[in-house]
């Protein structure tokens, strides 16, 4: 008996849904919207929920996986917060679908449920000890250990965006200086663009350009570019960046010793001096006896809602077992 799964992803800028079929590999059906600015908790959940009925229209879900973009306590299915959308402190997440779509539901974080996606559906296929690591907005990561999802005692395990591997280095969000994701992320890479574009106006003319004069329009993708167009600034940024993320997941693969790690989100894309730089870094920093594939991601965008997928998977064979 075939079986409807529901697969939501709350990212940080926007909303995603799809259906399908328990065993199928191409959606039945899928919604994408951006978040506007100054969105709420609520209006994010009532979004999803219109997208959810359009998709399942008169039909019932038999399960409903969910990633959501902040920290969550996987055990009660409860939202902790959102760094990016306000409202979101404590709200029952799993409940409340629950409750309006009818059937059972389990909710984690983004990055754990990508690594969950990766492993079954991805670039991890086949791999039971695997370390995703998510490079956009942030950096988060999520842990498959003897296959199955690592969170740790708290729901935490995964954090490497906000391992410090520069005690000197400029201020983080959380508070701390030098995390991985404040020298790595997109966001943050686009930032001290602008600032060393205000501070040093003879370095950067490539950037300058792409960027029509006006620094404030500057992204992590428009760095990118400029770095490809041979702009020594944004390589030197785009460099640091790496070099940060190579060496948290050395000291990772130091401490957990995985199999393979991936590498997802937008600043993947930024090129294969990139890549090399990652790769090469993770290499001095690891133990001679420490061997670990460093790969990209194949779902893209999907990993989280493919990941949602495996969620609903599972709580349908524990309502089976």
């Amino acid at each position: 008996m075939s079986h409807l799964l529901l697969a939501l992803d709350f990212g940080g800028t926007k909303l995603s849904a799809a259906l399908l079929q328990d065993g199928e590999s191409a959606w039945r059906g899928h919604r994408r919207v951006f978040s506007p600015s100054g969105s709420r908790a609520a209006d994010d959940l009532r979004a999803m929920l219109q997208m959810s009925r359009d998709l399942l229209q008169s039909h019932s879900p038999a399960a409903i996986g969910v990633s959501f973009g902040g920290p969550v306590d996987f055990d009660s299915g409860t939202v902790r917060l959102s760094h990016h959308v306000p409202g979101w402190e404590e709200v029952p997440l799993r409940e409340q679908l629950q409750q309006v779509l009818g059937a059972p539901a389990a909710v984690d974080n983004d990055a754990n449920v990508a690594a969950l996606g990766e492993q079954r559906f991805g670039a991890g296929k086949g791999y039971r000890h695997l370390l995703y690591i998510t490079v956009s907005t942030g950096v988060g990561g999520g842990w498959i250990l003897n296959g199955q999802p690592w969170r740790g005692a708290e729901g935490m395990a995964g954090e490497i965006g906000h391992t410090v591997v520069d005690p000197r280095g400029p201020q983080c969000l959380c508070g701390k200086r030098g995390c991985v994701e404040r020298l790595a992320s997109g966001p943050y890479m686009a930032q001290d663009a602008r600032e060393r574009l205000q501070q040093e106006p003879d370095k950067g003319q490539i950037l300058r350009r792409l960027s029509d004069g006006s620094p404030d329009t500057i992204t992590g993708k428009l760095l990118s570019e400029a770095a490809a167009a041979g702009d020594a600034l944004a390589q030197e940024i785009l460099d640091r960046g790496a070099w940060a993320l190579g060496t948290g997941i050395g000291n990772a693969a130091n401490l957990i010793n995985p199999q393979r790690v991936v590498l997802g989100g937008g600043v993947t894309k930024s090129g294969e001096r990139w890549w090399q730089r990652v790769r090469d870094t993770a290499a001095t920093v690891t133990l001679p006896e420490v061997h670990v594939e460093i790969v990209p991601a194949v779902l893209g965008d999907d990993a989280p809602l493919w990941g949602a997928v495996a969620l609903a998977e599972d709580l349908l064979k524990h309502g089976d077992s």
